[in-house]
């Protein structure tokens, strides 16, 4: 988070130059931020497939009460598939696959690992708008995914070791990426919070199955903080926070303000510090430090 972007692809004119967007991007973020966190709070009491459905079946219903409050259009056309890609990036594949590897690995772990997704969207947005970013570009987001998987190696057991935590949450960036670079896209379209509202209400069926198969297989025994973790997971990290930064996507320029979720495995980290008391090792600082250098190399050698 949660579920929690980057360089998204200017296949259409933004809606501003101001700063506005780089604020609105930020907030998302600091939003985002918590994500991991306190998904690996509520793992304590709630099964994984609760916690990844559970939260897009309450932020579905939140979505379709305030797309029905205020009458908005039916989206048209391919518009409909293209939300289905945002719905499986975001909505399904990076809540429910974080989820699962926040079982066996810690917050901050992840984090080092999360912080592939702005150079992953960046990727994402260059495939999906068919530029060509100069070859540098691809060498730095390439020495990022090989420092991620050395550092998830390392903490696994060495080289030539990489857990089944780690794959979940490789899987979870690169959807996460298609569902970011898709969503800022359509966002100019529908609209920033529509484009999350719609994605939630095509993913909602789905979702509904999966919850009532948590509930069956493991009925939720949660402590009150966390189902407040959860409760946050719902509401801001699949709902709220998308408000704040796919209107940062869509206000633009989108190279630039994708830079701002750079600042995001630094808050998590910290906050994984501070509120779940993990232990930071120089390994998970060096390789975090790596990882979102590349990254940020990869996003703006893309602005450029």
């Amino acid at each position: 988070m949660s579920g929690q972007s980057s360089a998204t692809a200017s296949l259409a004119p933004p809606l501003s130059s101001s700063r506005a967007g780089l604020w609105w991007g930020l907030l998302g973020v600091v939003a985002f931020s918590f994500t991991v966190i306190f998904t690996r709070v509520a793992i304590g009491g709630l099964s994984p497939l609760f916690i990844g459905a559970g939260r897009a079946v309450v932020a579905a219903a939140l979505a379709t009460t305030a797309l029905a409050w205020t009458r908005q259009a039916l989206p048209r056309g391919n518009q409909w598939l293209r939300l289905v890609v945002v719905a499986a990036g975001v909505v399904a594949g990076f809540p429910l696959l974080t989820s699962y590897a926040l079982t066996t690995v810690d917050a901050s772990h992840a984090a080092v690992v999360i912080a592939l997704l702005p150079a992953a969207t960046a990727v994402c947005a260059a495939l999906r708008a068919r530029e060509r970013p100069p070859r540098v570009f691809w060498i730095t987001a390439a020495i990022g995914a090989v420092a991620a998987v050395a550092f998830a190696m390392l903490q696994g057991g060495g080289f030539g070791h990489l857990s089944w935590a780690d794959l979940l949450l490789f899987g979870a960036v690169v959807a996460c990426a298609i569902g970011y670079a898709e969503g800022g896209l359509l966002a100019r379209d529908l609209g920033a919070w529509q484009t999350v509202s719609w994605a939630l209400v095509v993913a909602a069926p789905v979702m509904i199955i999966l919850v009532a198969l948590s509930v069956v297989q493991q009925p939720p025994a949660a402590s009150p903080t966390q189902w407040a973790a959860f409760g946050y997971l719902a509401v801001v990290s699949m709902f709220l926070g998308f408000f704040a930064w796919y209107r940062g996507l869509a206000i633009g320029p989108i190279a630039q303000v994708s830079q701002v979720q750079l600042v995001q495995p630094v808050m998590t980290l910290c906050w994984a510090a501070l509120l779940l008391h993990e232990h930071l090792t120089w390994l998970t600082v060096l390789g975090g430090t790596a990882v979102i250098a590349c990254a940020g190399l990869a996003v703006r050698t893309r602005l450029r």
